[in-house]
């Protein structure tokens, strides 16, 4: 694949590009049959990102290296992208995270199987979780969501990659999907104070929002009337006195009578 390094070796780090490569500086006239499948005499459109320059620390390129090199490396970039998220140093962190993962490729992951896939994943998805953390620090929570997505899409149970993304979708106000997270996490987590902490602070919202809307329906509708008090009616109550009178006048005259 010369043409994509050649492409690659003009590019600045931090650099996005659409590379063009010709099949005469692709896969050739041939192509390639294995993984990637590349049809015969095909030109290629890659779109890159430059994350850094990574030092060739063990003596290898990296796709001489063999499985046990390269999940050795991913590791030794998650060593070091941990000791700065430590200092706050959030970028060099996510940096190191990326060439970590960057190790361990779809093309890689794709060809793993059993216990090498099992080691690849025990690097990559903490770096993906880690990734996360920094992205929730930076207020970046769509981003966030997609790294710890990638996790649960290899492990659907995984409490931290459930939490965190609990964490960026209630930064966006997704209440009820972080509340989802958040109990999937304590099925697996019950005793977890921060993920209690979260179920809290969601109901603790919830109220609040009761709250303010019962106050905007009251402005709307104004306060409920007091029932007034029935006008009395005045021939009926003349009628009551009149037959009261009679009665008593009618019981006067039977008394004398006898």
């Amino acid at each position: 694949m010369a043409g994509l390094g050649i492409g690659i070796a003009s590019m600045k780090s931090g650099e996005r590009a659409l590379l063009h490569v010709g099949w005469e500086l692709g896969y050739g006239e041939e192509g390639s049959f294995s993984f990637p499948n590349v049809p015969p005499m095909a030109d290629l459109l890659y779109e890159v990102e430059l994350i850094g320059f990574d030092d060739i620390k063990e003596g290898k390129v990296r796709s001489d290296m063999t499985v046990e090199e390269r999940i050795e490396a991913a590791d030794r970039r998650k060593v070091e992208g941990n000791a700065h998220f430590k200092d706050e140093k959030l970028q060099e962190a996510m940096q190191q995270y990326e060439m970590a993962i960057a190790y361990m490729g779809d093309d890689f992951m794709f060809q793993l199987f059993g216990k090498y896939r099992d080691m690849a994943l025990a690097v990559k998805n903490p770096c993906h979780l880690n990734m996360a953390a920094c992205l929730i620090k930076l207020q970046r929570y769509d981003e966030a969501i997609g790294q710890c997505t990638i996790v649960l899409s290899e492990d659907e149970n995984n409490v931290k990659a459930l939490f965190r993304r609990g964490k960026a979708r209630a930064a966006l106000g997704q209440t009820e999907a972080a509340r989802e997270d958040f109990q999937r996490a304590r099925k697996y987590a019950p005793e977890d104070k921060a993920i209690l902490k979260e179920l809290r602070s969601l109901a603790e919202h919830d109220k609040a929002v009761y709250e303010k809307q019962k106050e905007i329906y009251k402005g709307i509708f104004g306060p409920r009337p007091e029932p007034k008090p029935k006008k009395s009616n005045l021939l009926v109550v003349f009628w009551h006195w009149l037959l009261s009178l009679i009665h008593r006048l009618f019981n006067l005259v039977r008394r004398k009578t006898d």
